[in-house]
């Protein structure tokens, strides 16, 4: 089941029976607003901060994936998931109304794919039955936590990234009909002396590029073997520096087959910068809109690789550098022998 010395070959090919995605204004107005399951019109959601609006995303998230399945909530064994807020409180909140057996996870934008790994680690070796993976984030919770209160107005330089206001989770099991997690690699933390909490993309490429590197040697492929390779919320200037090292370690990546989500939620003309961010960018994209593409066979086989950056306010106040991670999971279509 160990592929070298950090990727994961999953046998048993634990199965997506369903997923949901769950979106905000500024994702309605997008390229991919057909492929949410909801769409709310404000950032407030019937609450009266935008944490608990954030806890709302999550909830509706796991109910309609619960239905979409056919299950009742009793039914799921395990919730794997977190979000950007101190302590993941929304996503703690959350669990708290769906009762489910809960292991919180950190791993910032990169929140999306550890769970989806370990969550099928544990389908693979018979851990549980029915598992629920996902991740979310809130805009302006996120953006008064990490930069300036959307109130204050502050002017954003170009590099920055449009924090997503979304939810999305997959609900596994080890039977069923519906795409196959085939492998995962894990992630190491990367360090590139950057500061600037406006260039996470800049920040997160290299963390992106060497789980890319590890995945392809130690799974003994080549980057042909899939239809798409989509990372998290790199941005187009993340996107751009990952491009030029992957180039430069020689991993020959067809450019029109790697794409980021944080490129592909938002369209032009919509004033998000460098593109988007959040655990709920990768998380929304892919449970949403790839997931959708494979069951339409527009796709087959896709390696993400969600990439985060694991500063914390405090670590910034502190002037330490940004610690970056990316973990990278592979997932096929049932349809493929």
């Amino acid at each position: 089941m160990l592929a070298g010395h950090r990727t994961w070959i999953f046998e048993n090919k634990p199965a997506i029976i369903s997923s949901s995605a769950i979106g905000g204004p500024f994702e309605a107005n997008g390229p991919l607003s057909d492929d949410f399951d909801l769409l709310h019109a404000d950032l407030w959601l019937k609450q009266d901060s935008y944490e608990k609006a954030h806890r709302v995303l999550l909830e509706e998230a796991c109910q309609k994936a619960i239905e979409k399945a056919g299950l009742q909530k009793e039914q799921i064994q395990f919730f794997l998931g977190g979000d950007l807020i101190n302590q993941i409180t929304p996503t703690s909140f959350a669990l708290r109304t769906m009762g489910t057996p809960y292991l919180g996870l950190f791993g910032a934008c990169s929140t999306s794919m550890e769970g989806l790994a370990l969550g099928a680690y544990l389908v693979n070796t018979s851990g549980a039955k029915y598992l629920m993976t996902g991740a979310s984030s809130h805009n302006a919770a996120v953006e008064k936590q990490f930069r300036y209160p959307t109130e204050y107005g502050g002017q954003k330089p170009p590099t920055a990234q449009w924090t997503v206001t979304g939810a999305g989770v997959a609900l596994l099991s080890d039977q069923g009909n519906g795409p196959r997690v085939t492998s995962a690699t894990v992630g190491r933390v990367i360090d590139m002396g950057l500061s600037d909490p406006f260039n996470m993309g800049g920040a997160m490429a290299p963390a992106a590029v060497d789980t890319i590197e590890a995945h392809f040697k130690e799974r003994n492929i080549d980057p042909s073997y899939y239809d798409l390779i989509v990372t998290g919320d790199l941005g187009s200037i993340g996107h751009e520096v990952s491009l030029q090292l992957l180039k430069k370690h020689g991993v020959k990546i067809n450019e029109s087959q790697y794409k980021d989500c944080g490129m592909m939620i938002y369209k032009k003309g919509q004033p998000v910068l460098a593109g988007a961010s959040g655990p709920g960018c990768s998380a929304t994209v892919v449970y949403g809109h790839l997931l959708n593409s494979m069951k339409k066979g527009e796709l087959n086989k896709i390696l993400v690789v969600a990439t985060g950056a694991l500063l914390s306010p405090l670590s910034f106040q502190q002037k330490e550098t940004i610690p970056c991670i990316a973990h990278a999971v592979s997932i096929e279509s049932d349809m493929v022998p």
